[in-house]
Order: C-alpha cells, then structure tokens, then sequence
C-alpha cells in the first residue's frame, strides 16, 4: 500500500512535541470574544406563551428566529438554548461558509441530478443573502469573501484538480474557478507539498464562528426575540385540545403556536429522528500568533480558505495573524454519545501537528496555543434534512455534516415555509422532501462506521483508488465520499 505525503515527510517526534507542549484545551474562537460577549441569558422559568419556539441557540436557531421577526415583526418569538449561546458547534467550527447546500456539487448532482442547477443557484442566493443580512444587521464577524483553495497534495489529485475545473469551463463558470499549476499554487500558499490548486473564487467566505454566533443572538434581541440560556428542553408536547406545542425545561414550560427544533448534534426530541444522525469529532489546532517573517514564508496573501483533496481531508485557513489546521480524524464513538472527555484526544492532536508541519517545514518551531473538538451532526445523505411532525406544529433540520455554516440560513427559511404551509421552489425540492437513509441502532452502527472509515483510509493509501464497499456505497447513496 502506497504511503501518503503525510508519512513520507513525518516531522521528528520532538518537533511534535514541542509545538504542542504549551497548548491548551480550549476553543480559540470563544477565548477571542471581548467579555459579556456570550452567557448571561436569563433561564426560562414559570409559564411563558410564544407564537414561535426556537429550540436551540446556534446558528440554525438564531437565522430561524431573526427571519421569523422579519416575516412577522409582531409575533413573539423566543429562543431556547440547553447552555449558552454558540458554545457547541456554532462556536468551535472552521469558520467556512460554503454556498454550496448539498456538501459540494458532487454529492448534490449524485443524489437529485434533475435539481443540481436549481440546488446551485439557491446556494448562491443564499450566500449572497446570508452576506446582505450580515450587513443589514451590523454583525461584525470578521466576514471575508475570499474563496476556497482546493490543493492537490499527491499526484494522483491533480488530474481531479483538471477535471473540477474543466467542468467549471463547460457550466459557463470558468471566470469563479481558476486552475492553477504547481507554479501558481505555491505563489498563493507556500507549501513545498502542494502540486496544483483550483481556487473557487466567490462561492464560498470565511467568517469568525463564535463572533457570527454573538452577533446573531444581539441582532435577534434587538429584532425583539427573547432568548433564554440554561433552558434545556426536555421533551416536546402537543396536546390535541390546544392546537399548540408545549416545550417543557427544568424550570418552566413554554407554549407556542408552533416550534422549530435546531439541535443540530444533540439527540432528537423526535422520536422519528433518533437514528438520522451520528456524532463524528472533528479536531482542529490554532497557532500562535506568527511573525511578520513566519508570514512571508508562507505568502497566503489572498487569505483563502484551503483544503485538499483527500478522503480524510485537512482544512486550514488563517484568522488575524494565525493558521487554524484541522480535519483529517472524525471520529465516532461507539454508542453515538456526546462526551466532554472525547475532546480531548493526544493522538489526533499529534497527527495534526505533524502534518501541519510537514505542509509548512518552514513553520518548524511554532507553537500552537489552543487545541479542541467538537462534534458534527453526520447524516447519511453528508448534507442537511427537513421536515415536519406533530400535524405541522413542529419543523425541524439536522445533519449538515460539517459543512452548515451557509446552509443554515437556508435551512431557517425553509423550516418558516414549512411551518407556514408555503409551495415554493424551497420546499418543492427533493432534497427537503425526502428523508436520507437512517443509521442502524448501536452496536451495528459502530461497527458500520469504523468499517467506512477503515476503507477511506485503505482509499487514501491507493492513490485515491474506491474499494468493493465504497463503490456499493456510493451506487445505494449513502454519502460516504469526504
């Protein structure tokens, strides 16, 4: 089996050592908020009434509640968060904000062909919108509309680079997506292991996660929403007489004409959802501040957000005068809980380290200053679902599978629509109607996943070459292809 870049060009074990030595576990973005910016919230107690419910404080929730207002400034609607604002997900992600709804046009055009165009066309909108919103509100996220630099770090992917661009051309989209040989990529990212690039440049920005977070809970109270922190719900009920849904939380109840459930990783209130989605870790490092000549060395002066092409993918992008490194491990823990002391795991903080420098030999002395995890709402289909329950009082959206910055916008608008019974191009998509594939309850599930994640390995090792299992699994759709 062939060996990667990775291994080939392993840094010495004390060089891992010692970039690691002073970091800490802690998310970099909510250590960087100024203070108050987050927490404070009141919890919700006693009975409250509401003509909207938002369960759960992150993105998802706080585009649901800020569009709600705008489609009705008078109705009150209230946001319910189990901690507070932004400390899960929403908090802790890489900051990509990709127009992309379907986690990349391969995987969208896989899975509804006739509605690839359409589905591509409302990412765009909905990235333009997302930007236009941002600025209409005054939510100063450190926005950057850069583009994404898709690298080649083998052989092999180059002729992938060829083909991403020349269907570029052949769309009408080759002034959006530039090719660049060895040459040219090493001009924008100097890294001695990249072969080639194509840079994507308007279809995706960069933003400060835990900022975006902040900012959207200030521009939704300032909209009129109330939002309540501590507010864990525990179940959802829906008493026939009322025609209404009742939230329940250790402290109070909540009864609201309707309600949207953004939960995002944390097990469903639906029983029908239970299975729909698994926990996957994603771990990342961010670097100390580097110096004015650590940053020639490495150019980046377009500050793009970069990933390569492999399976088990690497994404790096710089924030203010660091680098943030992660990907490559997702990692699923047997069972599908959701644990404080899965975030911390020194073999993948190792990992990362050591391909970090081996994508930067010039780097070799820096330092990083923050390590942490979190967990990714995966689902079979790797982009999100939609749907209703409870006779339409209750709409809901999970499984953006790491690539729901962008998306979750969409996905508000799209759960108003349904709540509020609108035909419209968003809800006539395939991709809102149909239900992904769910996974097998535990132990199979485990044992699926591990199994997957073995053969995108075994993939990575030859020359990006599919085996028997994920060739059968992207024949039935199950989304294994990142």
């Amino acid at each position: 089996m062939a060996t990667t870049v990775y291994e080939r060009r392993r840094p010495p074990a004390s060089v891992i050592t010692h970039a690691l030595a002073d970091s800490r576990q802690s998310v970099f973005w909510l250590d960087d908020l100024p203070a108050g910016a987050v927490g404070g919230r009141p919890r919700l107690t006693g009975r409250s009434v509401a003509e909207l419910a938002v369960v759960g404080g992150g993105y998802t929730g706080l585009w649901t509640a800020l569009l709600a207002k705008r489609r009705e400034p008078d109705a009150r609607v209230v946001v319910l968060e189990a901690k507070s604002i932004g400390w899960a997900a929403s908090g802790r992600n890489g900051g990509f904000c990709e127009a992309s709804l379907t986690h990349g046009r391969e995987n969208g055009a896989s899975r509804w062909p006739d509605e690839i165009d359409l589905l591509e066309r409302l990412g765009r909108e909905n990235l333009d919108a997302f930007e236009a919103d941002l600025d209409a509100w005054g939510v100063d996220a450190d926005w950057q509309r850069t583009g994404t630099l898709g690298v080649a770090v083998e052989p092999h992917q180059v002729e992938w680079l060829h083909e991403w661009a020349a269907e570029a051309s052949a769309r009408g989209e080759a002034d959006e997506v530039t090719l660049l040989d060895e040459h040219a990529a090493r001009e924008a990212f100097a890294s001695p292991i990249v072969l080639g690039a194509v840079w994507e440049r308007r279809t995706s920005a960069l933003v400060h996660p835990a900022k975006l977070a902040a900012e959207l809970a200030r521009a939704a109270e300032e909209a009129g929403v109330e939002v309540f922190e501590h507010a864990a719900v525990r179940r959802v009920e829906t008493p026939g007489s009322t025609g209404a849904v009742e939230l329940v939380t250790d402290d109070g109840r909540l009864l609201a004409k309707r309600a949207v459930l953004a939960t995002n990783v944390f097990p469903s209130l639906l029983r029908r959802n239970r299975l729909m989605t698994v926990p996957v870790y994603d771990y990342a490092l961010m670097t100390e501040p580097l110096s004015a000549a650590q940053l020639a060395e490495i150019g980046w002066h377009g500050r793009q957000g970069v990933s390569d092409l492999a399976n088990q993918f690497h994404y790096l992008r710089r924030s203010g005068d660091r680098i943030l490194f992660g990907g490559y491990d997702a990692v699923y823990h047997r069972g599908g809980l959701i644990r404080p002391e899965y975030e911390d795991r020194p073999e993948s903080f190792e990992r990362l380290a050591s391909h970090f420098l081996t994508m930067f030999p010039q780097l070799e002395g820096v330092r990083f200053t923050h390590r942490w995890a979190g967990a990714i709402d995966t689902c079979t289909r790797f982009c999100a679902f939609y749907g209703t329950a409870r006779e339409g009082r209750v709409a809901y959206a999970a499984g953006f599978t790491g690539l729901g910055v962008g998306a979750t916008r969409f996905a508000a608008e799209v759960m108003l629509d349904l709540l509020e019974g609108r035909e419209n191009e968003r809800t006539s998509l395939r991709m809102v109607r149909e239900r992904p594939m769910p996974f097998p309850p535990e132990p199979a599930a485990g044992v699926a996943i591990d199994t997957v994640r073995r053969a995108l390995d075994r993939a990575d090792h030859a020359v990006g070459r599919r085996g028997a299992l994920l060739r059968t699994l992207d024949a039935l759709g199950l989304g294994f292809d990142s």
